[in-house]
């Protein structure tokens, strides 16, 4: 069973998107902040990472740039979902190692899901 990080601080969106994900048969691990996520991704090492970019501790571009640095973590997929639609911060995500950088109001869960499954399977 493949593992999926889910490093989003709205509860909300964690739980939406972890059960549809948990149907799809992965196993979803939840962080709510940057620090949390990073740990558990040295920890855990999943074989996915989806980041949202506004977070509390340690926000998204500070998460990429220390996995990416990590010797255990730096060839782990992250898929950025966030509200961010400015170019420059698109930019420097894809810069700083992101396989994919999707915005959330621009794609409905179901197609998020695909995003991730198509990431996996590559």
């Amino acid at each position: 069973m493949k593992q999926i990080l889910f490093i989003e601080d709205e509860s909300a969106l964690q739980k939406t998107i972890g059960e549809s994900l948990r149907q799809e048969d992965f196993e979803v691990l939840s962080a709510l902040d940057g620090e949390i996520g990073i740990r558990t991704a040295k920890e855990k090492r999943p074989d996915l990472i989806i980041l949202d970019l506004v977070l509390p501790k340690k926000d998204g571009f500070e998460v990429l740039e220390d996995l990416k640095k990590g010797e255990g973590t730096k060839n782990i997929p992250v898929i950025v979902l966030t509200n961010l639609e400015d170019l420059k911060g698109i930019q420097r995500a894809i810069d700083l190692g992101a396989t994919t950088y999707l915005v959330k109001s621009n794609y409905r869960l179901d197609e998020v899901v695909e995003k991730i499954k198509g990431v996996l399977s590559s």
